[in-house]
């Protein structure tokens, strides 16, 4: 990457700390901005870094020391963020999704190149050595042709743990919009884009209880489907069935698995960036341990935006751009009751071979 190249933070909630632990102090970057509607939150993550600024949005993206923007603020600015960015002929990475929705998911992709900006975004769990060492055993042809997938997300509701729930249930939040990014993503990797889908939904109830914080107690409207299910058609002729769920209470599938010829396999939680790979091969006995032999070893979030720099992202804005169209597809055919052909596309990312952590991480 040569000189360190110039991050500016747009966005210092929850999820900037897991980035700051992976971007903080990585040779290759340098953090010379943040940005944040909470000044004086702004002013406190600037103190912690030696480079950088805190400053107001509009003057981060204008910066001419910010290369690249990471575009961490709420999925309602994601857009917005994004284009104003690329305007200024900034790359950016951002996490999911893309935009709030595909139109302006479309907007930013279109932009983006025509503007010969990267454009890249969550989730990177999908680098990290658990869903790459099952990518090489698929690759490797361990079990022959893949014929299916199985993708299963359940919980019963997040409203149990966080103490403010209530965008999980209200438009753009749901189960599959809040996880589905990261399943799918994972069975793109796996088994390549989607051509088509067919979905159905359910709700459970109209209400949920918040059960921790200062609001325990408190009722909540759901004005979302809280159950979404579907079958997803790959171009390769795989069917994948996806299952994300806040009406469930628990599960013991596995959370992805993927069935071939001659064997089955089990995806460890896409939602990581490692996890136990298993191996039943047809004619087996039981489930067989595999050997980490892919993906980068000891990964954060912000990965995906190092893995931007040093070449064509593989978390790219094209990916996320095809999984955003899947899912709003798979709801649109709930409510209509059909099956919907999708109009985006996006190619199988490059495989990751092995990368130990001080690799990646500069420090070797």
């Amino acid at each position: 990457m040569g000189e360190p190249h110039g991050i500016g933070i747009v966005g210092l909630g929850f999820i900037a700390r897991q980035y700051l632990d992976t971007l903080a102090g990585h040779p290759g970057v340098r953090i010379a901005a943040v940005a944040d509607l909470d000044t004086a939150r702004a002013e406190a993550a600037a103190a912690e870094l030696p480079d950088a600024r805190a400053l107001s949005v509009g003057d981060l993206i204008t910066s001419p020391d910010v290369h690249t923007v990471l575009n961490l603020t709420i999925p309602a600015a994601h857009a917005e963020i994004a284009l104003t960015a690329i305007k200024h002929n900034k790359h950016v990475y951002g996490e999911k999704p893309l935009a709030a929705d595909l139109k302006g998911a479309r907007e930013v992709a279109d932009r983006a190149a025509q503007a010969g900006v990267l454009l890249g975004c969550a989730p990177d769990t999908v680098l990290g050595t658990g869903l790459q060492t099952a990518r090489a055993v698929l690759d490797a042809g361990t079990i022959g042709r893949p014929l299916s997938a199985v993708a299963m997300m359940a919980t019963p509701g997040h409203e149990r743990w966080h103490p403010n729930p209530d965008f999980y249930y209200r438009p753009g939040g749901g189960p599959l919009l809040d996880m589905g990014p990261y399943y799918l993503s994972a069975l793109v990797q796996l088994l390549g884009p989607i051509r088509a889908v067919t979905g159905a939904a359910s709700r459970l109830r109209d209400e949920r209880v918040i059960g921790s914080g200062p609001r325990t107690s408190e009722r909540i409207p759901v004005e979302v489907q809280s159950h979404v299910t579907g079958v997803l058609e790959h171009d390769n002729g795989a069917l994948s069935t996806i299952t994300t769920s806040f009406d469930a209470v628990r599960t013991t599938a596995a959370p992805i698995e993927v069935h071939g010829e001659t064997g089955s396999l089990a995806v460890p939680d896409p939602n990581r960036f490692d996890g136990e790979v298993r191996l039943f091969p047809l004619g087996g006995d039981d489930w067989l341990p595999v050997e980490t032999s892919a993906g980068y070893a000891g990964g954060g979030r912000g990965l995906g935006l190092v893995d931007m720099l040093a070449g064509p992202p593989r978390a790219s804005g094209e990916l996320a751009l095809h999984v955003l169209d899947a899912m709003e597809s798979l709801l649109r055919s709930a409510a209509e009751g059909r099956r919907i052909e999708l109009t985006t596309t996006a190619a199988r990312p490059a495989p990751v071979p092995y990368t130990p952590a001080e690799v990646w991480r500069g420090k070797s």
